[in-house]
């Protein structure tokens, strides 16, 4: 075989995201690129800002010398500099560069993560529906992942997050606005969810890391804003990246920013940097490490994403689809009207509409709706949901 066991089982449990983006390639040879509605992949259309442009100008007319050579594993000095000026600021406390380390994305990001704290069989706990890619992480490194339950607004039910704590417990992956759902954790419950942690430590005799993957945390509606995960707990860890604030998605780039008051955190700090060496990441890009110092405090434009929100909910909504108003990220998750999500997945192709259904978030019976895509791309796609609509009686 040329192939694992395990991994041959992964793939084909694999990522539903990418197997709906590789039926749309179908669809869209067969019928048409601009007759195929394709909300499946979150994978922006909205150009980088246009501070992007200027500074990769700037950089390609005045090019630095040996701009494209090794730094250190970490990452440039002044880019860490420049970020951990800009987590201070957000989270009110006083980090430093060396309290920082530049990644290939928040994948990569959560990956070394992983890679430096866990021992094998050690518990990883994700909220389900979830990044089913976590799950994948996770196994990279010996972890196993216990996925914990939700209420009916997809917001943790703490109840059942200490219940599953145990003495296996190693991490906990949050994930807020929600990749899929959309949805923010308010300040209230993240604090009570550090409370909890605290105590379990407490009881267990354990450490246990909440690593707080922030992709969408710029992406927030209806004026709300970010709860500071430094504030709420002592041993946690920010995973994240410039692919949704800067629409740099293919530039891979991110970070990994550590509590400034963690106990051990030189040991850890050092680990991760070897991890992001030996994972084979080695660095972050560094023409996109010169680049984001000079944005840390710039993103798309908010405004636009929640405009394509609030026409697609309010169309979906007055078709008799039920889901829950998303309040940040650029995601919907609305209820499957049948009980087989992946069956309603497929009606909608019928319709030449791309979804993912909520089975591959670890959620069936919904499914996912991505709308960082263009108008006429969410116009197109409700025709089809007003047919699916009216076929399943939902008004």
């Amino acid at each position: 075989m040329s192939v694992s066991d395990n991994v041959r089982k992964r793939m084909e449990s694999g990522s539903w995201t990418r197997r709906m983006f590789e039926e749309a390639a179908v669809l869209k040879k067969k019928h048409g690129e601009h007759n195929v509605f394709d909300l499946s992949l979150g994978n922006p259309v909205i150009e980088p800002p246009a501070e992007f442009k200027q500074a990769l100008k700037k950089l390609s007319e005045e090019p630095l010398a040996g701009m494209h050579r090794y730094m250190e594993n970490a990452g440039y000095e002044e880019t860490r500099k420049a970020v951990a000026k800009q987590v201070s600021l957000e989270n009110n406390l006083d980090l430093s560069a060396g309290d920082i380390i530049m990644t290939v994305g928040a994948a990569g990001a959560i990956n070394v993560i992983l890679k430096t704290i866990l021992e094998l069989g050690e518990e990883v706990i994700v909220f389900a529906p979830f990044f089913m890619e976590y799950d994948n992480y996770i196994d990279n490194h010996g972890g196993r992942t216990r996925v914990c339950a939700t209420n009916k607004d997809f917001l943790p039910d703490l109840a059942a997050f200490e219940r599953a704590i145990n003495h296996k417990t190693k991490a906990v992956i949050l994930n807020s606005p929600n990749n899929p759902t959309g949805v923010v954790y308010h300040e209230d419950l993240l604090k009570k969810l550090g409370e909890t942690l605290t105590a379990k430590e407490k009881e267990l005799g354990s450490k246990i890391y909440l690593i707080s993957d922030e992709a969408y945390s710029s992406l927030m509606y209806d004026g709300l804003k970010y709860a500071p995960i430094f504030n709420l707990y002592h041993r946690s860890l920010i995973a994240t990246s410039h692919s949704k604030d800067l629409a740099l998605p293919g530039e891979r780039i991110g970070y990994i920013a550590v509590h400034p008051s963690l106990e051990n955190k030189a040991e850890l700090i050092n680990g991760m940097i070897f991890c992001n060496r030996i994972l084979g990441y080695v660095n972050a890009p560094a023409l996109m490490q010169n680049i984001v110092r000079h944005l840390q405090h710039i993103t798309v434009s908010i405004p636009e994403y929640q405009e394509k929100r609030d026409y697609l909910y309010n169309n979906l909504i007055g078709m008799g689809f039920k889901l829950v108003k998303p309040q940040g990220a650029f995601y919907m998750f609305p209820r499957s009207p049948l009980e087989d999500d992946v069956e309603f997945v497929h009606e909608l192709q019928k319709h030449n509409v791309l979804t993912v259904p909520g089975r591959g978030f670890g959620c069936p019976g919904y499914f996912r709706i991505s709308y960082c895509v263009n108008h006429k791309t969410i116009e197109g796609a409700l025709v089809g949901f007003k047919k699916a609509a009216e076929q399943f009686k939902l008004s």
